[in-house]
């Protein structure tokens, strides 16, 4: 079973920047889908940016041009620099591995969330 702990989080005023980072026990598998998803109290948890085995990427609608989200599979650890903060992106924030769509195996690993709070 992969661990992932996330770090990075904390109390930032409007428009400033964030880095988490996500560090996994193990290796992560180059064809792993991993992602960054989000949780504001009361509220469902959201998708926010994915990054997938080729590189490529999706984002929320809500963060895209301010949030980016790349992986170093050497370091087992995944990034989401985060910039021009808005009170809205405060939440908890969950690092997630999945298995590809077509994987024989499936598995979906969770961090324990790290608080990000944007002050007006």
């Amino acid at each position: 079973q992969v661990q992932l702990v996330e770090s990075g989080g904390g109390l930032v005023q409007a428009g400033g920047s964030l880095r988490l980072s996500c560090a996994a026990s193990g290796s992560i598998r180059s064809l792993d889908v991993m992602g960054w998803y989000r949780q504001a109290p009361g509220k469902q948890r959201e998708s926010v940016a994915r990054i997938y085995g080729g590189g490529g990427t999706n984002y929320a609608d809500s963060v895209k041009g301010r949030f980016t989200i790349s992986r170093d599979n050497a370091k087992n650890t995944v990034y989401l620099q985060m910039h021009s903060l808005k009170p809205e992106d405060t939440a908890v924030y969950y690092c997630n591995c999945k298995s590809p769509l077509g994987s024989w195996r499936s598995y979906d690993y969770w961090g324990q969330g790290t608080q990000v709070t944007v002050s007006s």
